[in-house]
C-alpha cells in the first residue's frame, strides 16, 4: 500500500489496545458544520484574534489556480512568486533556501524553501511550518488510469500554506502579539514526490532546512501543518510528535480545547508518520504534526482524497481551515499571558 507518511501499524495497535478509548469522527461537512456548535467545540478561554476562514479558503483556492505545483514546473515557480509576494504584503521579512535536491528517481528537482519571519528581532520563536509542493503522482487515486497524473493538492499542501498566510494576515493586522515573541513561517519544498519504502525520499526541502538552519534563528518549538483542509477531519495526536516533543504536544491540544476546537483535536493517539516534522526534531527543533488521522478509514487514514486527483477545492471544509488556525492563534497568544 502506497504512504506518503509511513504509518508505524505496530504503534497503533498498540495505542488501541492500551488506550481503551473511543473514537469520534465528523462524517462529513455538515457533521463538521454540526459539531462547531456542539458543547464540546464551546470556547473556554480564548484569546488572540479571530482566525478568518473565508480568507484562509482563498488562498488555498489561489495556489491551486496555478495548478499542480510539482516540482519543475511553471505552475510551482508562478506559485513560489505569489506566496513570497502575499507574505511581504502583510510586512514580513522573507528568505529563500535554494537547493538542487536528488529525488528517489534521480530527478533533480530545483527547491525553494520560503521563510517568512513576523517580528524578527524577537528572541522567543515558534516555527510554523507547511509544504507547498504538489505530488506528480495520484498513486492512490481509485482509478488507476489516473495514477501518473498529477495531484491538486488542494488539501496535501495548499491547505496548510493558505493557513500560515492568514496566520500572517492577522498577526500584521492585530499588532497585539507581544514583541518579546516571533513567529517564522516556512513553506517547504519537495516534500511530496517520495516513495513507499523509503523514508529518505520524503521531506526533501525540510531535510535541507535542518541540516543548513538559517544563521541568527533559533527555535522554541514547531507546529507543522499537513492536510489541515479537509472534510471530516480529525487531529489526534501524532505518535512521533509525542515521542519527540512530548510537551508541544500538551500544548497545542489544550490550546484547540480553550479555542473551542476539542472535538477536532481529540486528546488520544493517533498514526505514526514521517513527515516534515522528523527531520526538525532530529535537529533539535521540537515540533508537532497537526495531520488528519481517519480512524474509519484504515486503508486510508489520511483521507479519501489523499494522493487522488479529487484533491480539489470542492473538499475543502472551511470549518476543519476555522478549528486548526484559530488552535494556532490560542498557542501563540498564550505564549504571552
Amino acid at each position: 500500500m502506497t504512504r506518503k507518511m509511513k504509518i508505524v501499524t505496530g504503534i497503533i495497535v498498540a495505542a488501541l489496545i492500551g488506550g481503551g478509548y473511543g473514537w469520534k469522527l465528523h462524517k462529513d461537512s455538515e457533521a463538521a458544520s454540526a459539531a462547531a456548535g456542539d458543547d464540546d467545540t464551546v470556547a473556554v478561554a480564548p484569546v488572540g484574534p479571530q482566525f478568518n476562514a473565508d480568507s484562509a479558503y482563498a488562498f488555498t483556492a489561489a495556489q491551486c489556480s496555478f495548478g499542480p505545483r510539482t516540482m519543475n514546473s511553471t505552475a510551482h515557480d508562478n506559485c513560489e512568486k505569489w506566496i513570497i509576494s502575499k507574505f511581504k504584503s502583510y510586512g514580513l521579512q522573507v528568505k529563500t533556501q535554494k537547493a538542487d535536491l536528488k529525488g528517489i528517481d534521480g530527478e533533480v528537482f530545483h527547491s525553494t524553501n520560503i521563510i517568512a519571519s513576523y517580528n524578527p528581532k524577537a528572541a522567543t520563536r515558534i516555527l510554523v511550518s507547511a509544504h507547498w509542493d504538489s505530488r506528480p503522482w495520484a498513486d492512490n487515486d481509485p482509478d488507476s488510469t489516473k495514477h501518473n497524473e498529477p495531484v491538486m493538492a488542494a488539501n496535501d499542501g495548499a491547505s496548510g500554506v493558505a493557513v500560515m498566510l492568514e496566520l500572517a494576515r492577522v498577526l500584521s493586522a492585530d499588532k497585539k502579539l507581544s514583541k518579546d515573541i516571533g513567529v517564522d513561517f516556512v513553506c517547504f519544498d519537495a516534500e511530496d514526490s517520495g516513495k513507499d519504502g523509503d523514508d529518505d525520499s520524503w521531506a526533501l526541502g525540510a531535510q535541507y532546512f535542518a541540516a543548513h538552519q538559517p544563521e541568527g534563528l533559533s527555535w522554541n518549538y514547531g507546529i507543522l501543518l499537513d492536510m489541515v483542509g479537509g472534510e471530516g477531519a480529525q487531529f489526534y495526536e501524532e505518535q512521533m510528535s509525542s515521542q519527540f516533543a512530548p510537551d508541544i504536544v500538551t500544548k497545542v491540544w489544550n490550546a484547540a480545547a480553550a479555542a473551542g476546537y476539542s472535538s477536532y483535536f481529540p486528546t488520544a493517539a493517533g498514526g505514526a508518520v514521517t513527515d516534515d516534522h522528523i527531520p526538525l526534531n532530529k535537529a533539535g527543533i521540537p515540533t508537532v504534526d497537526i495531520i488528519p488521522f481517519y480512524r474509519d478509514l484504515p486503508d486510508n487514514s489520511f483521507g479519501p482524497t489523499w494522493h487522488t486527483t479529487s484533491d480539489t477545492m470542492e473538499h475543502i471544509d472551511k470549518n476543519t481551515l476555522k478549528a486548526v488556525g484559530q488552535t494556532v492563534v490560542q498557542v501563540l497568544y498564550s505564549e504571552q499571558r
